[in-house]
């Protein structure tokens, strides 16, 4: 392990209750590489960029990039992903936001539609569109199934002062239903062919605060074909984080699956937060699949527990991992152009009581500094565990 590890001792804060040269899609919004050793570009037109979302609520893209529909994930990806982490079917759908013009396609409608629970898709005409979420969406907790289906056009913005989507199985505001609420099996809550954009939780340390775009505790997640751009969570702290999402409990531990995803994609684009510039947990499991983690940013100070004098934070650059048995699985997944001001600047992953694994698998890890600390033999991640994470069919370099 690298400088300034020394007696460090990594403790979780929040006590929760009971391989070849991978490059990003070229046909993507704000993620366009120039070459495939570089990664990523800056400087894209998209409805992920800054372009979509100076516009009123609903207000479409207009020229040639509005024809584009969004593409996410790793192309060169070839992890094989397990029925039940595949895009639910959304042929039926509970509610539709939108009768089929850009304007009618509200903050409101799609706040009540989530309020109603089922599978929602989206009727905002033929071009991308955003939808500046003007309240933070929440699940209720008597709902069974959330599926937030944006058919690949919808662009969900918290407009860089809200959180944009919050599930949590023990606040009672949204209904108690079990009485052991962090280990229930609902809500299932799915996105999937949609942008989360600019949404902040900065200042909101509901459950320890985090989660820029989206928040859950309990029931399931999982996101499947999502992006996630300039998402941020507050800026300091031990144990905080995931600018884009933060996710406490996971029923029986279960894990979240991640697949087909793109969180940053190029310069400007990614999150910001104390720990975990893309995700951030405790005590949960995560299975990544065939996705891109790119110019997400840790950028606390004193690590976790804070050294004296500071506020803490600052690991994850891209994925920050705490708690006791749990693992982490990256397979068919791009890790580049992420940093921590401490330790991990792809991945933090601190298993307290050591009984966590890692494994890679098909994956490219490149280019993510880690300013403070991080485990010999295994550039850009900091790890505490059972063992050494497993790495095969795999290229972890500086």
């Amino acid at each position: 392990m690298r400088k300034r590890l020394g007696a460090l001792l990594l403790v979780t804060t929040l006590a929760l209750a009971g391989c070849g040269d991978d490059k990003p899609a070229t046909a993507d919004p704000g993620a366009r590489p120039s070459d495939s050793s570089a990664g990523p570009s800056s400087g894209s037109a998209d409805p992920g960029g800054s372009g979509a979302l100076g516009a009123a609520p609903g207000a479409s893209k207009t020229g040639a990039a509005a024809s584009q529909p969004f593409a996410f994930g790793n192309p060169n990806g070839k992890a094989a992903v397990p029925a039940e982490a595949k895009a639910e079917n959304a042929s039926a759908p509970t509610t539709v936001v939108g009768d089929g013009s850009a304007a009618g396609c509200t903050s409101e409608k799609f706040v009540a539609a989530v309020s109603t629970g089922g599978v929602i898709t989206f009727n905002c005409g033929p071009d991308p569109v955003t939808i500046v979420v003007k309240q933070t969406a929440k699940v209720r907790n008597r709902s069974a199934k959330v599926v937030i289906d944006g058919g690949g056009k919808v662009t969900l913005s918290g407009e860089g002062k809200r959180r944009i989507l919050y599930q949590n199985t023990c606040d009672k505001a949204l209904e108690w239903t079990t009485d052991h609420c962090q280990d229930q099996a609902t809500p299932a809550l799915t996105v999937q062919n949609i942008l989360f954009a600019d949404g902040n939780s900065t200042g909101d340390k509901t459950e320890g605060g985090g989660g820029g775009a989206i928040f859950v505790r309990g029931g399931r997640f999982k996101a499947v074909n999502t992006k996630f751009v300039r998402n941020r969570c507050d800026d300091t702290g031990p144990d905080l984080g995931g600018a884009a999402v933060r996710v406490l409990s996971q029923y029986h531990n279960q894990p979240v699956y991640i697949v087909g995803s793109t969180f940053g994609g190029a310069s400007g684009q990614g999150g910001v937060c104390a720990n975990g510039g893309a995700l951030s947990s405790i005590q949960v499991s995560w299975t990544v699949l065939n996705s891109v983690f790119s110019y997400n940013s840790a950028v606390g100070r004193g690590a976790n527990p804070a050294r004296s004098g500071t506020p803490g934070g600052g690991s994850g650059g891209a994925i920050y991992l705490d708690g006791d048995n749990f693992t982490l699985k990256l397979a068919g997944t791009l890790i580049e152009q992420n940093k921590a001001n401490e330790g991990g600047g792809a991945v933090f992953f601190v298993s307290n009581d050591r009984t966590g694994t890692m494994s890679i698998d098909g994956s490219t890890l490149r280019k993510n500094p880690s300013a403070g600390f991080e485990t010999d033999g295994f550039p850009g991640i900091f790890f505490l565990g059972a063992r050494p994470p497993s790495v095969s069919g795999s290229s972890l370099t500086r």
